[in-house]
């Protein structure tokens, strides 16, 4: 048996705006929008990565149960660009730890996202492992 995270599931005021958020800033593609439950879903792919939205009201101030979501790049300055040309606020620069750099914004329904990028060279084989797309045996 083998079992990895699939996906961050998450309530949306307009299900409509966070699809077009997610296309427009993040390259996101549907890969199902119907009824689970007795509410619309939209389950989307972002690169190797997966991301599930309730057509319901956020319960609370967004955060609930999860704090962020990670998006990983391979080209955190370019992606920091073509947001901001679109208007994104950041909550600061682009902040640099050795082999990490990453940066913070919201996406619809103030859900707070971790955009980071990971040089993989400068990390130790096993946590360089970790950031593979594809696990080594």
């Amino acid at each position: 048996m083998a079992e990895h995270a699939h996906h961050v599931h998450v309530f949306t005021e307009d299900i409509d705006r966070t699809i077009g958020w997610w296309t427009e800033m993040l390259g996101g593609e549907v890969a199902y929008d119907g009824e689970f439950g007795g509410s619309r879903n939209v389950f989307m792919r972002v690169g190797e990565g997966r991301i599930h939205f309730y057509d319901q009201r956020p319960r609370g101030d967004g955060k609930n149960a999860v704090h962020h979501v990670g998006i990983r790049s391979d080209d955190l300055r370019a992606l920091h660009t073509h947001m901001l040309g679109r208007g994104v606020a950041f909550r600061s620069e682009i902040r640099e730890f050795g082999s990490w750099r990453y940066l913070m914004c919201l996406a619809p329904d103030n859900v707070l996202l971790e955009l980071f990028e990971v040089e993989r060279d400068g990390l130790d084989a096993n946590l360089a492992s970790y950031f593979l797309d594809q696990p080594t045996s």
